[in-house]
């Protein structure tokens, strides 16, 4: 990371989701101060369904964005004048929301004259850990989240390379599945968690799928429909509280061994082996816990973003857009940037290889 001479002074939103998200950053010498950090969430709208409604979510983005991003900048204490350049998610996601977040990027950096940077969520939680701590690269990347979950080795600045993913469904979908399964409400993650605390993780002998299968490649589409077999007679808490421990452990050991196989052939180039989690789902303990147990086996560091900066924000947008902006990378003219609900991190690998059916939105993984 080279010295920069003046530090770089970002605004980040992030509306990919249901999360409307603005931060103000500021960048010197590859480190990052946070000047305020926002995040309004849209739990009540989307509870009754049990799960993200596309279109109520962009509504409520639409609502949100400008009042989210006004705090923001009043938090930090600038003026638009102040800052250096504009970043905002451009993708993947929820195509609405996106589109919320772009355009408002677009015109306030249109508006206040300074470069505007269209940012990959992915990206965006490939490099949250750096918001905090020292994380120099190349590093291991594990992505678990509501849509995405892949193995990526990561060398620097917009070099990552796709080691292994997901064949079908999302770590983060499959707690959501079975939290609706248990009607555990919403979101479902934390509430899978909460109940797994007292739950038996050995009383449902859930299927590991592709465990024995060499390779870093993921599945977890088998585990659902085997969990939902099982919901399907849970009529108490405690009957669903071994369905969630079950179900969490399963998920933690094919996390866990699959990312023990990916350390193993890692090359860091260095003595120093890094393992990154980012995420939503990152936050759950128990898989942060398996993962820490897989690292010190391979003589690896554990690095994770804080709980807060775990899920969806707009913190990781900013630092994203601040390192493309100090390293010269962003695009020529971002203004004429498009939304993209799919935006895989390796492009060759997803173009080449597909792991899902590209179809007219392009590539997923």
């Amino acid at each position: 990371m080279r010295a920069m001479s003046k530090p770089l002074t970002i605004l980040g939103i992030e509306t990919s989701c249901d999360e409307t998200a603005a931060a103000v950053l500021r960048y010197e010498d590859g480190c990052a101060t946070l000047l305020s950090d926002v995040i309004r969430t849209q739990l009540a709208e989307h509870a009754p369904y049990l799960g993200v409604v596309p279109e109520i979510a962009a509504r409520a983005h639409a609502e949100l964005a400008d009042l989210t991003v006004a705090a923001a900048m009043n938090a930090s204490g600038l003026s638009y004048a102040d800052l250096d350049g504009v970043a905002a998610t451009a993708g993947p996601g929820l195509i609405g929301g996106v589109l919320v977040g772009l355009m408002t990027g677009k015109a306030i950096a249109q508006a206040a004259g300074k470069p505007f940077i269209p940012v990959n969520h992915l990206e965006g939680h490939a490099l949250s850990p750096r918001l905090s701590q020292d994380c120099p690269f190349p590093y291991l990347l594990l992505l678990v989240s509501g849509g995405h979950c892949q193995f990526l080795d990561v060398r620097g600045l917009g070099d990552y390379r796709r080691l292994g993913s997901t064949i079908d469904d999302a770590v983060g979908e499959a707690f959501d599945k079975v939290a609706k399964l248990l009607s555990l409400g919403f979101p479902g993650g934390p509430a899978v968690e909460a109940m797994a605390r007292s739950g038996n993780p050995q009383a449902h002998d859930f299927p590991r799928p592709l465990l024995s299968r060499p390779g870093l490649d993921m599945s977890f589409a088998g585990l659902k429909t085997a969990v939902a077999r099982a919901a399907a007679n849970a009529g108490t808490d405690v009957e669903k509280a071994d369905i969630c421990a079950s179900f969490q452990a399963a998920i933690c050991d094919v996390l866990a061994e699959k990312t023990g196989r990916a350390l193993e052939s890692f090359d860091a180039g260095t003595g120093d082996k890094r393992l990154v989690v980012a995420g939503g789902v990152a936050s759950n303990k128990a898989i942060r816990a398996a993962l820490e147990t897989a690292a010190q086996a391979q003589d690896a560091r554990l690095i994770a973003p804080p709980l807060r900066h775990c899920t969806d924000n707009a913190a990781m947008i900013a630092l994203a857009g601040a390192e493309h902006l100090a390293a010269g990378l962003g695009d020529a003219d971002g203004l004429v940037s498009g939304a993209r609900p799919r935006w895989p991190l390796d492009e060759a690998s997803a173009k080449a290889d597909p792991v899902f059916g590209a179809g007219r939105r392009g590539a997923k993984a």
